[in-house]
């Protein structure tokens, strides 16, 4: 490996054993400055980090290893060399210039007077728990806004923000054989790729980016990443693979003169063509089976159809195979309008093809405070000249296209596998709108092995608690939905299933009553979802201890309710399989 044109790699073979033996650690880091400081340098103000280790200083705490690492590196405090080369004494000072990480220090005393040196480029501690543990690693980025004291140059390689930390744990971590992580960025997705894919293809329109991604990559001793150059798929035409990751350049920029456009987070197209095209392509690229998760922005524009999410409730149980996902979607697919709606917008992009498709809207925000979010990020504040030019540049590319606001959330697509050999493939089930709060459960048809499963929801509340991130979720969500809907009614029937490890029931009473007013079914993980429940649904879910099969349950509950069986079984099944799409309820399968 060859990095800034000379550079090889026992250079940072050095830099890690270094790394290593100063216990330069988040959990290290995070105790030199204190929780309040920490969180100050996350709203980006790096100040009460800066004077907690001047006041170590005055305590006379002898300066560690670790903490010279976390001056020059992460506050971008100059350090001496003496001090760099006690700190990193197999790599030195030298080696940490030849690397690109620092350099002389501004404001020498004399020419030539070195004594001192800054960062080049950020290197911070990262931890992680995921499905096989507790791991961490070390992350080199660009120098960023704190940092610099400026906005950020257009070609800036960003480090593990809250965006790329989201994806990471949105991440199916099945074992797979191939993982492309499309703009890869530092390269932080490939690597929570490479623990449990036995290689990975690394895409990015940035050499820079693709020249620090593998230098992480190398740094933390990971050898199954390819890195190639290019634009979207261009690089892997004609590959499929098991999993594709995406946190792509999804930012709307307007296409206007003086309005920077940053390789990190603009593709460079007109408003959400990008997400539209990382949509469209993964069908080409995935293998049978195999699954692509992204995050994206996608607009709301005002005018025919929808309009900026209007018709959410009243699609809420929309089935594909009726005409349904929203008369603009449907009007979008015909020809006839584009869909204003942008979950009808992200619909129809999935509708050209052939995948599964679940979208979750995580967040909406107007036009005005969507444009004030992405110009601070790239540096330029509030109160400037600057500011308000590109405020009303924002401002007129929405006018142009009549966007009212935009949404943020996450897309998973699915290339089935092929029916096996003389299986139907009739019919197509939809688990269709949801709004923020409530759920999808029973929004399901009873399907064969050919069910299509596209969902879209709004899920703006908080998530359950997910150490290990919601891959799992999605997972168990995934293997449920595709159980179920593969049964018929008499076969779902003779089955047996177990509420989940996380699912607890909420039960409230007038005072002095008897029997409950209100019962509620509430999920610890996943989305913290809650279904509301009546008598039989609640009776059914508690008796899913796995020993009787649902037949057995709503055959005993008839009995005791004196309800009639069939229009008992009728009410319940469609609910069940919601709950198993949800995964509060989870098939007992031999």
């Amino acid at each position: 490996m060859q990095l800034n044109g000379s550079v090889s790699s026992p250079l940072i073979a050095r830099l890690r054993r270094d790394l290593i033996t100063s216990s330069f650690t988040v959990e290290t880091v995070g105790e030199l400055w204190g929780e309040e400081a920490a969180a100050a340098l996350f709203r980006g103000q790096r100040l009460p980090a800066v004077r907690a280790l001047r006041r170590r200083r005055v305590d006379g705490v002898v300066q560690s290893k670790a903490e010279t690492l976390a001056a020059v590196f992460v506050l971008n405090v100059p350090v001496s060399r003496e001090q760099l080369d006690d700190a990193l004494p197999q790599l030195g000072s030298r080696g940490a210039e030849q690397l690109g990480l620092v350099g002389p220090a501004s404001g020498q005393s004399a020419p030539g007077d070195h004594a001192f040196v800054s960062a080049r480029l950020d290197l911070r501690p990262y931890s992680f728990v995921d499905n096989f543990g507790a791991g961490s690693w070390w992350i080199v980025s660009d120098l960023g806004e704190t940092a610099l004291g400026r906005p950020l140059d257009v070609d800036h390689v960003l480090g593990v923000g809250g965006a790329s930390m989201t994806l990471s744990g949105l991440m199916l971590t099945t074992h797979v054989g191939s993982v492309l992580d499309l703009g890869t960025g530092c390269g932080i997705q490939a690597m929570h790729a490479s623990r449990h894919a036995e290689r990975v293809v690394a895409t990015d329109i940035s050499a820079r980016a693709l020249e620090l991604a593998a230098l992480n990559a190398e740094l933390n001793a990971i050898d199954n990443i390819e890195f190639r150059l290019g634009s979207l798929y261009e690089p892997v035409a004609g590959e499929r693979f098991d999993q594709i990751v995406s946190n792509p350049p999804f930012v709307i920029t307007p296409r206007t003169e003086g309005v920077p456009l940053y390789e990190y987070r603009d593709a460079g197209l007109v408003g959400d063509a990008l997400v539209a095209a990382v949509i469209r392509g993964a069908e080409q690229h995935l293998a049978e089976g195999g699954v692509a998760q992204l995050l994206g922005n996608w607009e709301y524009r005002a005018g025919a159809g929808a309009g900026a999410g209007s018709n959410a409730n009243a699609n809420a149980n929309a089935n594909e195979g009726a005409g349904g996902e929203g008369s603009a979607g449907a009007g979008a697919a015909g020809g006839a309008v584009e869909p204003s709606d942008g979950l009808d917008r992200v619909s129809a992009w999935t509708s050209e093809t052939n995948l599964d498709a679940w979208v979750i809207e995580r967040e909406l925000q107007d036009a005005a405070q969507y444009a004030e979010t992405w110009i601070r990020d790239g540096g330029t504040r509030p109160g400037t000249q600057e500011f308000d030019e590109l405020y009303a540049a924002w401002l007129d590319d929405f006018d142009s296209r009549s966007v009212k606001s935009v949404g943020f959330g996450y897309v998973l697509l699915r290339r089935r596998a092929a029916p096996p050999s003389g299986g139907s493939t009739a019919g197509r089930s939809t688990v269709g709108r949801s709004t923020a709060g409530s759920s999808t459960s029973g929004t399901s048809t009873s399907g064969t092995n050919a069910a299509r499963l596209r969902r879209f929801e709004r899920l703006t509340d908080a998530r359950g608690s997910n150490p290990a991130g919601l891959g799992q979720y999605f997972e168990a969500s995934l293997a449920g939905f595709d159980w179920q809907s593969a049964q018929s009614d008499n076969a779902l029937l003779g089955s047996t299933v177990t509420y989940a490890h996380d699912v607890t029931e909420e039960r409230h009473y007038w005072p002095g009553q008897e029997n409950p007013t209100v019962m509620t079914l509430r999920q610890g993980s996943g989305f913290a979802r809650s279904v509301s429940l009546d008598t039989a649904l609640a009776a059914l879910v508690g008796a899913c201890d796995g020993d009787l099969a649902l037949g057995q349950i709503i055959g005993a509950l008839a009995h005791l309710l004196e309800a009639d069986e069939t229009e008992l079984v009728a009410d319940l099944l469609p609910r069940v399989r919601g709950l198993v799409n949800d995964a509060f309820l989870v098939p007992q399968v031999e």
